[in-house]
């Protein structure tokens, strides 16, 4: 990596720790990642949108505020936020006053947002520096951000690869420290999925922890918010940053912030002990048909890991799961096809006014605005919920709903700690492997999307390599659960913190740096 990138390799704790001593400041480190971020992203396309300007305001402004804390005393100083002038990227779904929320659609091309959401608000209060937008499949349809309106997004681990998705942009930037913390939405995986084929750590949390105020919808009852990290206590700082109730949002919940957000052990010793004890579950249904070899042993690696660490493990079913995929695409499509009804070339975003014909230009607004597995969804949606298929579609999918909660509820009423899983059953794939089958791209969201369906909280943690390339473990608890999930995490990464792998880096970086390195475009059409 270049000179400038140096430093943009740290975790977010790491630059805290020295933003707190004096030895750099915010707007150092912000130019930093802002430097990285467009000497790199020609090959990787992980951001949609870079705002110096505002980036440096918010971190000349993270010192100001740092300086002031001093003159305060020391007390001051500990009472900041641990995020202070820590650059954070936000997925282009997320409103940010002035700023673009395409959504990954051309629908939502010039679109500026008029207020900001309230993860923006929170990122705000605890000052922490807001890059810029990264890269997602369309309204965060899909399972590789192959589906964006502006092209695909790369894996630094391969740029032959995809990153996963929606979440593909958040991501890769991580990963390719591009930006120490992002933010992902996670309606069936979409930050579990792509944080395992990037090699870092993805939290989706409690249906409700995280307000969805300023946020565009896919699918309400099942978008969440979370975070991606380096390290699980950096992912743990950001959830504490951005979560909490807000009454503009009727489905954010008011369970309080978990202060253990911020008290995760730094020694790995200390976060090892915590394991001893702990009751762990290993879902028979979750090792998938098609499942790699290699996958399926890393993740029996690190339950073997755990186990030795002290944790009981024992195999447990969840029977509904195989219905979980088709439950999932009925109803997200329905509630997709409800939400994206708003864009109908009146209101905002794109608009076709031709010959002054509504119906003709609602048509054309929408046909040129919305890419096919959009318009997928939103037909599969609307059939779902027609009259006459109802009743046969979509109330029948949310009863099976119930049951897979229920599987659920019935493993922690037995005193279960937490489950763990694998994230995907596949390392990344490479590009367009599965776009011309949408049925084995619903297929890598088969481990991840019925976390979502039950509204429980789960994290993915890398767990080593196969082939090369990271593969994610998952673990998942109870609702409100997170700190316990982050605990749990935090023991993995102490327990296994001298393996060989986690020493590896992207094997891709090198090229990054290189301007004669293709656009992930470039590759997508010479390989057409």
């Amino acid at each position: 990596m270049t000179d400038h990138a140096a430093s943009t390799t740290l975790t977010a704790h790491e630059l805290a720790e020295r933003l707190r001593a004096g030895d750099t400041t915010s707007a150092e480190i912000t130019a930093a990642h802002l430097a990285r971020a467009h000497a790199t992203d020609h090959a990787l396309h992980a951001w949609l949108s870079i705002d110096d300007d505002r980036a440096m305001a918010e971190a000349f402004a993270a010192d100001a505020r740092l300086a002031a804390a001093r003159g305060e005393g020391q007390a001051a100083v500990d009472a900041l936020h641990p995020l202070l002038g820590i650059p954070v990227a936000l997925k282009d779904l997320v409103s940010v006053e002035g700023g673009q929320a395409t959504a990954g659609s051309r629908i939502l091309e010039g679109y500026r947002a008029p207020f900001d959401s309230h993860i923006t608000e929170r990122l705000h209060d605890a000052g922490a520096v807001i890059l810029g937008k990264t890269n997602m499949d369309e309204f965060a349809m899909g399972s590789s951000t192959e589906h964006s309106a502006f092209g695909p997004t790369a894996n630094p681990w391969d740029l032959g690869r995809v990153p996963g998705g929606s979440s593909g942009g958040s991501a890769a930037a991580v990963a390719a420290y591009q930006a120490p913390l992002s933010i992902g939405t996670d309606t069936g995986g979409s930050i579990r999925q792509p944080a395992a084929l990037c090699g870092v750590v993805g939290m989706k949390p409690t249906y409700g922890r995280v307000s969805r105020y300023g946020i565009v919808a896919f699918a309400s009852s099942l978008d969440q918010i979370g975070p991606f990290a380096r390290d699980v206590r950096d992912a743990a700082a950001l959830l504490h940053a951005v979560a909490g109730r807000d009454e503009r949002d009727s489905t954010s919940a008011p369970e309080p912030v978990p202060a253990d957000l911020l008290a995760l052990p730094a020694s790995d010793d200390e976060a090892a002990s915590w394991l001893r004890g702990r009751r762990l579950g290993l879902p028979r249904e979750y090792f998938v048909a098609g499942m790699e070899p290699g996958v399926e042993a890393r993740i029996r690696e690190a339950v073997a890991a755990l186990e030795a660490a002290g944790a009981t493990i024992d195999e447990v079913s969840l029977p509904h799961t195989d219905y979980g995929l088709a439950t999932y695409y009925i109803v997200a499509p329905a509630e997709a096809s409800s939400n994206l009804a708003r864009y109908d070339g009146v209101r905002f975003g794109l608009s076709h006014r031709d010959g002054g014909d509504y119906i003709a230009d609602y048509l054309a607004t929408r046909g040129d605005g919305f890419g096919a597995e959009v318009k997928r969804r939103v037909m599969l949606g609307t059939y779902a919920l027609s009259a006459g298929y109802y009743d046969a579609f979509y109330l029948k999918a949310q009863k099976v709903r119930t049951l897979i909660k229920r599987d659920f509820d019935l493993l922690w009423e037995q005193g279960f700690d937490a489950l763990v899983a694998p994230t995907s059953a596949t390392v990344a794939f490479p590009f367009g492997a599965r776009m011309d089958d949408p049925v084995a791209m619903y297929l890598s969201d088969a481990c991840t999307l019925p976390v979502n369906m039950a509204g429980l909280p789960a994290i993915s943690v890398p767990c080593g390599l196969s082939e090369g390339l990271p593969v994610g473990l998952q673990l998942i608890g109870g609702a409100w659960s997170e700190a316990q999930l982050f605990r749990a995490a935090r023991v993995y990464e102490a327990i296994t913190a001298t393996a060989d792998w986690r020493g590896v880096q992207p094997r891709d970086l090198a090229l990054l740096d290189d301007p004669a390195t293709p656009t992930p475009g470039e590759r997508v059409a010479a390989h057409a």
